[in-house]
């Protein structure tokens, strides 16, 4: 197990979805809405678990493999295998200062904080792009018992701007009446 605060990495506040704003939409191609609830948070320490830890210094890349886990605050990942691509001279993951380019991640993922959960096949994160892609033959998305389905869900962290995508089939939303909160 390796425990290092990387900022870069940041997967806190995962997927806020608000029903209402989906309810409009349900029937369409795609999808798009605002999610704000995705931010990035330099502010605590992120802990990655897994049954394997390959480090390639040449390739500035470090490979993650068997049971992923990383846990931060309320946000937990998981996947069968995950690799962060990293830059910069004299820089390791291991150190905790490496410049993170980009985070992919495979075989059966699982992202859940607090009250909202996602899996996909593969994802990856592009840090210099603020810029989070889930994919698949089923994304699905789900927030109590509000559930989205699609093929692949785009999300710009720095916005909250969300797009999921049906790949040429329909997004299917189910909607709970009950979970939207009443206005005062």
């Amino acid at each position: 197990m390796i425990y290092r605060s990387f900022a870069q990495i940041s997967l806190a506040g995962f997927l806020l979805v608000s029903a209402g704003a989906f309810a409009s939409i349900a029937s369409a191609q795609t999808t798009n809405s605002q999610m704000n609830g995705l931010k990035l948070s330099n502010d605590q320490p992120i802990q990655i678990e897994s049954d394997q830890l390959e480090i390639r210094e040449q390739e500035k890349k470090a490979f993650f493999t068997g049971n992923v886990k990383v846990v931060q605050g309320t946000t937990t990942l998981q996947a069968g295998t995950m690799v962060v691509h990293y830059r910069g001279e004299g820089q390791t993951v291991t150190q905790g200062n490496a410049d993170i380019e980009k985070i992919d991640v495979a075989d059966k993922v699982f992202l859940s904080s607090e009250t909202q959960q996602a899996t996909a096949d593969t994802g990856y994160f592009d840090m210099a792009q603020q810029l989070f892609v889930l994919e698949g033959e089923r994304v699905v998305l789900s927030e109590g018992q509000n559930v989205f389905v699609g093929c692949k869900l785009t999300v710009q962290m720095e916005s909250g701007q969300a797009k999921l995508e049906s790949c040429g089939r329909r997004v299917q939303i189910q909607l709970d009446p009950q979970s939207q909160k009443p206005s005062n």
